[in-house]
């Protein structure tokens, strides 16, 4: 008989994790390939892996009878708030809600540690992560009348508690860590939030 799916929570480097990384590499590099000045899935090498530990970080994977089918994690933002990352679904088992699942169940662990609100950002040619934040309460943090390519990086933020987001804090870190990413990338870009500039570097 099945068993029921399960959250497990492991490493980032945890052998389990490997197909949710192996997908991501590829899908982040067919869907952007070197738009940045270098490919797109340096995004998942970004940060180590005891960024996404406790208490500071999660890396929690969905399993079905054993094997990972989604996953995602999350790491320290600022002190109140969590940054999601890695949101993955199997390109088998797409279509179930299983995103939707993983992102909740994140956000019940920021929770239980004790931070007030979630954080992401997304890119422009990821449609269906954008309808997921959108229908799931997160508040845009970029101008919703300008077109994907003219917003660049989605960012999206929710409060986890009674208290309404501070709108206005979120989007200013946000604003803030966009400038440290854009500057350190080969191809340095600007968003702006109302367009993007490029830049020399």
């Amino acid at each position: 008989m099945p068993q029921p799916d399960e959250f497990r929570y492991v490493a980032a480097d945890d052998p389990l994790a490997l197909p949710l990384v192996t997908e991501l590499t590829e899908e982040y590099d067919a869907r952007y390939g070197d738009a940045w000045g270098e490919p797109a899935s340096t995004e998942l090498s970004r940060y180590p892996a005891s960024e996404f530990a406790p208490p500071h970080g999660a890396f929690v994977l969905l399993l079905r009878d054993g094997t990972p089918i989604a996953g995602g994690a999350f790491k320290t933002f600022d002190p109140a708030t969590t940054e999601l990352k890695r949101i993955w679904t199997s390109k088998h088992h797409r279509r179930q809600g299983l995103a939707r699942r993983v992102v909740a169940e994140l956000e019940e662990e920021s929770r239980r540690r004790g931070f007030t609100r979630v954080y992401l950002t997304t890119g422009p040619r990821q449609p269906e992560a954008q309808r997921l934040y959108l229908e799931t309460g997160y508040t845009p943090l970029f101008d919703t009348a300008l077109s994907a390519e003219e917003v660049v990086i989605h960012g999206f933020a929710k409060s986890l508690g009674a208290e309404p987001l501070d709108v206005e804090d979120i989007r200013r870190r946000h604003d803030e860590s966009l400038a440290h990413f854009y500057a350190a990338l080969p191809n340095r870009r600007l968003g702006t939030g109302r367009g993007t500039q490029e830049v020399l570097a």
